[in-house]
């Protein structure tokens, strides 16, 4: 009768202490829960965590560098946000120019520019304005359009916009482009227009 009754106590232990450690594992995952419902009212349901702009600079210069250590290009402008997420900066007035001495530099400049850094693509917008000087070997270069993608390793600027081009005393307007400065190469999409002057104005 004894041997019953230690039994029964020692079940009604178990018994205790496993209700015990439900309870507490109750109340924790209830307080988790609570944590979480409570961060994400305060945050609400529209926050892009992570995507608020880690630094904002103003008047700024910035020179990338090419593998040898000569500066490739140049950007600068009015004010860069910078939005650590996605590695991207906008930037305001932006002027971008190439600092290659193997031909003539291009200068770039919009109204707005959104630079992606891992991919190192600038997009260019409002008032587009493309120069480049002229050359023993070439003619003086200017385009303006609305959109440009800017690949500044590759030396490439694209559109898939209407385009306005002079080089030299010629005029030129077309629907898309493709500039290759490293190569001097300049190709214009479809539904144009080239206008040469007569021989003796050019």
């Amino acid at each position: 009768m004894a041997t019953t009754t230690y039994v029964n106590k020692r079940t009604r232990h178990r018994w205790r202490l496993l209700a015990l450690m439900m309870t507490a594992l109750f109340f924790a995952f209830g307080s988790f829960w609570l944590v979480q419902v409570m961060r994400g009212e305060a945050q609400g349901p529209n926050v892009n965590v992570g995507n608020d702009p880690d630094y904002i600079i103003d008047n700024f210069s910035f020179v990338r560098m090419s593998e040898t250590g000569q500066p490739r290009y140049v950007i600068s402008g009015e004010r860069l946000t910078h939005r650590p997420n996605d590695n991207t900066s906008d930037i305001e007035k932006p002027v971008v120019q190439s600092m290659s001495t193997d031909h003539p530099s291009m200068t770039m400049t919009a109204d707005k520019a959104h630079v992606n850094q891992d991919q190192n693509q600038i997009d260019l917008s409002g008032n587009v304005d493309i120069s480049r000087p002229g050359s023993k070997t070439s003619d003086p270069l200017r385009i303006r359009t609305e959109a440009l993608t800017v690949l500044p390793d590759e030396e490439i600027s694209k559109t898939d916009k209407p385009i306005q081009m002079t080089l030299g005393h010629a005029s030129a307007t077309g629907v898309g482009m493709v500039a290759n400065n490293a190569t001097q190469q300049l190709t214009l999409g479809g539904r144009g227009r080239i206008v040469y002057p007569p021989r003796g104005q050019r």
